[in-house]
């Protein structure tokens, strides 16, 4: 809300924007989204020039921010204030909209506009600038033939940042111009299965040919496009914590993602849909479920793509992909294979279907490599980084610093003597 700004003779002491700023420890930039939120009420100067705050109102929003910011004592867990993703009940909610409905009716590049600012760009489109493409395809065309995809996307990110002299503007613009040509960047940056596969402006058209030599039809596309936008974000994921500890840092836009990469490349994040992927394989090869099963669960090991702490019933994200999944017959024998497995282990367990699965029916159904589960999550999940890179850089530097808690020798000791002497 905005007023007019009265009399002087009418009013108290009111504060200015860098007065209000400094009180709330944010930029000046994060006080006018406040006001556009309805958070606080600005007031024009009678000359026009800056507005002014009630020194109450804003006493009052840093108060509520500092009990929200507070970390709970008796979870022990950090806690970060956030607009973008609510997990709830089963479902999710990207600002407020079911993720999995807004997946289901509207492209990656509109859900990522969504969540960068709130607004749908019907028919959005991402661009790669020849400068920052030729940078990264130069980097990745120059690692060894077996890295994998993470380790060409990291190097494209990196690569892509040199090309982009604004890339240390962490205006909100400047980050989303930064997103909107590195998304397209990492894509096309990846090796083409196949040299003649002709690349499209949409990022599930251009990843389609780095993951696949098969040739996508439109139910197809569809489908990659729709696990893409299930996979924007996901409240704080490890990578998504490391990327807002990156931002925190004023790390820029492609540093902060190439925070998330590395964090991703683990085993229990990004790395799931592997196991999955070859269990389901395993699974189709053998013709049912139960020996592998067993296989797994007699190496210790915990069986992939079920269960997920942030969930009772089945992940909505699965949910809505293998109803994509569905329409698409090519699908149905790793469909059957995923059931399969699902079935088997509810005989004793109280676990369901995760993304993890529905993405390893997806990529084993179109003959693509274990790895393009974690490919296609990272590039989609690069949009969601941005949107927490963007909400981070509006809060106070340096926040995301914990104190460590030191449980070693106490001091003084001596000297350490040199190995091998008395």
């Amino acid at each position: 809300m905005r007023d007019q700004e009265p009399a002087p003779a009418q009013q108290a002491r009111r504060l200015s924007t860098k007065e209000t700023a400094e009180k709330l420890g944010v930029k000046p930039e994060t006080v006018y989204a406040y006001v556009s939120r309805g958070q606080l009420t600005s007031r024009r100067k009678q000359d026009g020039r800056g507005s002014t705050f009630d020194p109450a109102e804003v006493a009052a929003l840093a108060r509520r921010n500092k009990r929200e910011s507070a970390p709970s004592s008796a979870a022990n867990e950090l806690s970060v204030r956030t607009r973008i993703t609510l997990i709830d009940d089963d479902r999710y909610f990207f600002r407020g909209v079911d993720a999995a409905d807004l997946a289901a009716r509207h492209s990656y590049e509109e859900v990522a506009e969504w969540l960068w600012t709130g607004t749908l760009r019907p028919g959005a489109r991402f661009t790669a600038p020849k400068e920052s493409l030729a940078a990264a395809r130069r980097a990745v065309g120059a690692l060894p033939e077996h890295s994998s995809p993470v380790d060409r996307l990291r190097v494209a990110a990196v690569a892509a940042a040199t090309a982009d002299p604004l890339r240390y503007d962490l205006s909100e613009q400047s980050v989303l111009g930064a997103a909107r040509s590195l998304i397209p960047t990492l894509a096309a940056a990846l090796p083409l299965r196949r040299s003649t596969y002709v690349d499209g402006e949409p990022i599930a058209q251009r990843l389609w040919g780095r993951l696949t030599h098969t040739t996508p039809d439109e139910a197809s596309l569809r489908a990659l496009d729709t696990a893409l936008a299930l996979l924007v974000d996901h409240d704080l994921a490890a990578s998504t914590l490391a990327v807002r500890v990156a931002a925190s840092a004023r790390a820029h836009a492609y540093a902060a993602v190439s925070a998330g990469l590395g964090v991703l490349e683990g085993p229990l994040h990004g790395a799931a849909s592997g196991l999955a992927h070859r269990m389901l394989l395993e699974v189709l090869d053998r013709g049912s479920a139960g020996p592998v099963v067993a296989d797994e669960l007699r190496a210790g090991r915990r069986v992939p793509g079920l269960g997920h702490r942030l969930y009772k019933g089945e992940d909505p994200r699965a949910q809505a992909l293998f109803a994509c999944l569905e329409e698409l017959p090519d699908a149905h024998p790793a469909l059957a294979a995923a059931r399969d497995v699902v079935a088997t282990t509810a005989r004793h367990t109280d676990l369901h279907a995760n993304v993890d699965l529905a993405l390893a029916v997806f990529t084993t159904s179109f003959g693509m490599a274990a790895e393009a589960g974690e490919t296609i999550f990272a590039v989609g999940r690069t949009a969601g980084w941005i949107a927490h890179a963007l909400e981070e850089y509006g809060e106070r530097p340096l926040r995301m610093r914990p104190t460590g808690h030191y449980v070693g020798l106490r001091p003084p000791q001596p000297l350490p003597s040199p190995a091998g002497e008395e």
